[in-house]
């Protein structure tokens, strides 16, 4: 990973080639926290704290003036809570990505996962006294870098390459897959989707095992369709989204005529669990030509290796663009590979399914 240089400034130019620190706002009111939190951020090299607010008041008058990459947010705080100010937040810092810091993280799936909904990239559990030890900071780095866009390197071309359509097959089955930044980009999706496509859907998401039962309300809601947490053996029926626990992998079998879901563990080579990679190569395996993959926004690779699977299963895999991720690592792996059929926002992703759904968006 290339060494970060200071912050820039209207008096720095960028340099071609590389890359400048990543310029962080700590929001929380617990001066132990901000002052722990920026020690750990100032002393990497890669990141800079440019501000920090005792609440989310002060933090909107500080973004009139300072320009910012990630705001670290704490939820619980007087005045203005996180989740209020933070719709209000990513406006007045242009963009800026939200990175989640809060004891809610592990003690509040309802919190969490509703700030993910508004836009919130990703969580992070505030440390207890004494859990602030080179793990924790290695994965606040590892998070505030991928936010920014830093963590990779390589460039795309301008246009990247889109796989032409052959034909137009009705799907048996959508398969999403996301992470880092997913649940916003599921919501979008979802918004866009005509309920009149009946199509049944896997997903899997990044999630603790905890957050899913939350989760499965919030996909409900969002895609205003039965959302559940997959069992073993259960039917995947028409107009539901099945959903990957979060110990164990979704994979799609076929019993007879019908599709079936299976709850599998081992290693992925992604590391994940779950992962989307068993369940796109599931989806390959079962249901060829008539299956749809769909990577969302998410860290890392998780994904590709399935979506290739898929394509040449003669699947179609469709990704979300770049400028509408929080991260673009998921999406970029099928990108790369050359196998994206379309590369949209959500939106659009949602009104091509429609499109071979046979459904007017």
């Amino acid at each position: 990973m290339r060494s970060a240089l200071a912050p820039d400034t209207p008096d720095t130019p960028r340099i071609p080639g590389r890359r400048m620190a990543v310029r962080v706002m700590i929001v929380d009111d617990s001066i132990t926290a901000r002052a722990a939190l920026a020690r750990a951020i100032d002393s990497s090299g890669t990141a800079k704290v440019v501000g920090t607010a005792s609440s989310a008041e002060v933090a909107l008058q500080l973004l009139r003036e300072q320009r910012v990459d990630v705001i670290l947010l704490d939820l619980e705080m007087p005045g203005m809570g996180g989740l209020e100010a933070l719709p209000r937040l990513i406006e007045a810092s242009a963009g800026a990505q939200i990175l989640v810091v809060s004891s809610l993280t592990t003690a509040g799936a309802e919190p969490t996962l509703a700030a993910m909904a508004m836009g919130a990239a990703d969580t992070l559990a505030k440390p207890r006294a004494g859990d602030f030890n080179e793990a924790y900071r290695a994965e606040l780095l590892a998070k505030l870098l991928a936010l920014a866009g830093t963590a990779d390197t390589a460039d795309l071309p301008s246009s990247p390459a889109v796989r032409p359509a052959t034909r137009t097959i009705r799907p048996e089955l959508i398969a999403l897959g996301a992470s880092t930044g997913g649940i916003h980009a599921l919501g979008r999706f979802f918004a866009a989707l005509p309920q009149s496509v009946t199509v049944p859907m896997v997903l899997t998401q990044h999630l603790p095992h905890s957050f899913m039962p939350v989760f499965a309300r919030q996909v409900s809601a969002m895609a205003k369709r039965p959302a559940a947490i997959a069992a073993d053996g259960e039917l995947i029926r028409p107009n539901t989204v099945m959903i990957a626990p979060g110990h164990a992998h979704l994979e799609v079998r076929r019993s007879g005529g019908a599709l079936t879901c299976a709850l599998v563990k081992f290693p992925a080579p992604s590391g994940c669990c779950p992962s989307v990679d068993p369940m796109f190569e599931s989806v390959a395996n079962v249901v060829g030509h008539a299956g749809l993959g769909i990577v969302l926004s998410g860290m890392g690779r998780d994904g590709a290796l399935g979506a290739l699977q898929l394509d040449r299963a003669g699947g179609t895999v469709l990704a979300q663009n770049e400028d509408s991720c929080a991260v673009f690592g998921m999406p970029r792996g099928v990108v790369e590979a050359g196998i994206a059929r379309a590369i949209e926002p959500p939106e659009a992703l949602a009104r091509y399914v429609a499109n071979l759904a046979g459904v007017d968006a």
